[in-house]
C-alpha cells in the first residue's frame, strides 16, 4: 500500500508535521511576520522580506510616479491573491483534489480623494472582487467545500475583513 506525500505539488509530510506541532503546542502556532521598506525616491521604494531580494514599489505615471513597479494597493490585492492561492493549494491537497489549472483574478476600488487630501473619508478600498477559476476533476459537492474552507482560512483575506489595529510610530 502506497501512501501519498504530495499533491498538487504540496509536500502533505511537512504540513502535517506542522499540524502535529501545533496541536502538540498551541504557542507554536503564534508567528510574527516582517517587512522592511526604503523609500527611494519620489514614489519609489523597495521592501525587504527574510533574504529575498527587493521587491520594488512605484505608482503609475497618471498618479505621479514612474511607473516602474506595481503601486502598493495592486501588491495588496496581489498578496489577497497569492494567499487564496496557497489555501486551495494546501486545502485541495489535503482534501485529496488534485488541481490541473488555478486562476485567481482580484480587483478593486480605491476613491483618489482621501488619499490626495481633497475630501474626508475612506482612502482603502471600498470593495474588492475576487473570481477564482479552479480547474479540476473533483465533484461539486468537494469543489463548493474547498471553497467555503478557503474563504474561511485565508490570513490575507480575514486581515481585510476585519479591523486591525495599525500602529504608525516615529522612530
Amino acid at each position: 500500500m502506497s501512501v501519498t506525500t504530495s499533491l498538487n505539488q504540496v509536500d502533505l509530510e511537512a504540513v502535517g508535521a506542522l499540524v502535529g506541532k501545533i496541536q502538540q503546542d498551541p504557542e507554536a502556532a503564534q508567528t510574527t511576520w516582517a517587512a522592511n521598506v526604503r523609500w527611494a525616491g519620489a514614489f519609489r521604494s523597495e521592501s525587504q522580506v527574510r533574504s529575498f531580494p527587493p521587491t520594488a514599489s512605484d505608482e503609475p505615471t497618471g498618479l505621479g510616479g514612474s511607473d516602474t513597479a506595481p503601486n502598493p494597493v495592486e501588491q495588496l490585492l496581489s498578496a489577497l491573491g497569492n494567499c487564496l492561492a496557497v489555501g486551495y493549494a494546501a486545502n485541495a491537497s489535503v482534501a485529496g483534489i488534485a488541481i490541473k489549472d488555478l486562476k485567481i483574478a482580484v480587483d478593486g476600488d480605491v476613491d483618489l480623494r482621501s488619499f490626495l487630501g481633497l475630501a474626508p473619508g475612506h482612502a482603502g478600498f471600498s470593495a474588492i472582487r475576487v473570481r477564482v477559476d479552479l480547474d479540476t476533476d473533483a465533484d461539486a459537492e468537494a469543489v463548493a467545500e474547498l471553497h467555503r474552507k478557503v474563504a474561511a482560512s485565508s490570513p490575507v483575506g480575514h486581515t481585510l475583513q476585519a479591523a486591525v489595529p495599525v500602529e504608525i510610530t516615529p522612530a
